[in-house]
């Protein structure tokens, strides 16, 4: 075991020789065997332990075990208790994914305060299989294939080339300890109804088939490497980036086929699912202005594109002052305030300058988002016009209009900030003073 454990390191090059490893201890027999191993393999190696509070009395043991095992080696150990379930629950998350976040979280942390170059779990061969079948069964692209990656960034996972049974004849031939986690028996969790029985009846139809899913697994993962170089040429020529904004072609990835499938890789990223891209595909043909939703980004159908943000929630609601004397404003845009005599001020024409006739604001200043009835006197014109009118003629797109501020003196809406000041504050003969305010533009 001790010559796979390290020639499957070195062949996969997991970590040097000589770098210091966080490993992801929490009794069991994976990762206790994971510590001995790395034990008698000489590295420099240090235990993490994380407390879920899930099992009463039964995780503060495996806490207790824990520390005492680090301590028989001469190791640091890391530990840190989480009210997992209330954590889930205050999230909207399930309990397993709540407690995968703080894990990950918790070890990320560790290893930056401590200089540990790389993160250990546990995860082996069958870890694996059973990781395929669950991503299967929950609907995954061809990425939710390719079982559990030996390295992905500063994580590891130096037992992927064994099996638990394998693991089970190391510990008890070592008579290394460790402690059962008695959920692992439970069928209560998708895991381990697969573990206990479902893989049990595939292996009794094939006496093979741990040897065969792994090279299955094999197999997908280097075809997914394939389909990626492709995916990804063709997302050059159909998607662009304007900062935090993804622009997608609607022309050109109606000429992609399957369509779904394109837009599935190009988009999944930002949250949205299966169901998602086969409603877009099916409204690209109805208009623009159709907007869908993922947790954190939205993605608007305009005429030529698909246009993807970061989703806009509370800031709507959000307004920000500018008083009298203030010469940098910072939220929400950067802008700087001139306030000079107009004798000395020729009037540039650039939208993103505001010329104001000092004497009619009325401090503190406010910027806010547009609301619907919105109107003001756009510059050159003796009339009201609604902010909802004016996007039009101007052609903004429904992401455009969500982002615009606009600047109120009082109730009146002074500036469409980077577009059109009101015609009632511009500069006239009767001007003495001149309030500038130049938003800076940020570049792409």
């Amino acid at each position: 075991m001790i010559d796979s454990f390290k020639s499957f390191i070195l062949e996969k090059q997991l970590f040097p020789e000589g770098d210091k490893v966080l490993l992801a201890i929490s009794g069991g027999m994976d990762s206790m065997a994971m510590a001995e191993l790395f034990h008698l393999s000489g590295y420099h190696f240090a235990f993490a332990h994380c407390n879920f509070k899930l099992r009463g009395e039964e995780s503060d043991g495996d806490e207790v075990f824990v520390r005492e095992e680090a301590n028989r080696y001469g190791v640091q150990c890391y530990c840190r208790e989480f009210n997992t379930a209330e954590i889930a629950k205050e999230r909207g998350i399930s309990i397993q994914m709540a407690a995968r976040d703080l894990r990950y979280n918790f070890f990320e942390e560790i290893a930056e305060e401590n200089g540990f170059n790389y993160i250990a779990t546990a995860h082996h061969l069958d870890d694996q299989t059973e990781t395929f079948f669950i991503n299967l069964i929950r609907g995954c692209g061809i990425g939710g294939l390719h079982g559990i990656r030996e390295k992905n960034g500063k994580i590891i996972r130096p037992m992927m080339f064994t099996y638990r049974h394998e693991i089970e004849s190391f510990v008890n031939e070592g008579g290394v300890d460790y402690r059962e986690d008695s959920s692992n028996k439970s069928t209560n969790y998708q895991r381990n109804k697969l573990r206990h029985d479902i893989i049990p009846v595939l292996r009794d139809l094939n006496p093979n088939f741990d040897e065969e899913m792994a090279a299955n697994i094999s197999r997908l993962s280097n075809t997914e490497y394939i389909f990626r170089q492709h995916i990804e040429l063709k997302r050059k020529d159909v998607l662009k980036t304007d900062g935090d904004v993804v622009f997608i072609d609607i022309p050109g990835l109606k000429k992609l086929h399957p369509v779904t499938s394109y837009l599935f890789e190009f988009i999944s990223s930002y949250g949205f699912k299966n169901e998602d891209v086969d409603n877009i595909i099916a409204s690209l043909g109805s208009g623009p202005g159709k907007t869908f939703y993922s947790p954190s980004y939205q993605l608007i159908i305009d005429r030529e594109k698909l246009i993807i943000s970061v989703l806009l929630r509370e800031e709507d609601d959000l307004e920000f002052k500018i008083e009298k004397d203030d010469s940098l404003i910072m939220e929400p845009e950067k802008m700087s305030v001139t306030v000079c005599k107009i004798n000395d001020y020729a009037i540039p024409h650039q939208k993103n300058i505001a010329s104001l006739d000092y004497q009619r604001l009325r401090f503190p200043l406010k910027i806010r988002r547009w609301r619907t009835g919105d109107s003001f006197v756009p510059l050159g014109m003796n009339s009201h016009k609604k902010l909802s009118d004016f996007f039009i003629d101007e052609k903004y797109s429904l992401l455009e209009k969500q982002q615009t501020w606009i600047l109120c003196s009082g109730e009146d809406i002074v500036w469409i900030i980077g577009a059109r000041i009101n015609d009632r504050y511009k500069i006239t003969k009767d001007t003495d003073l001149v309030y500038q305010l130049k938003f800076e533009v940020q570049s792409s």
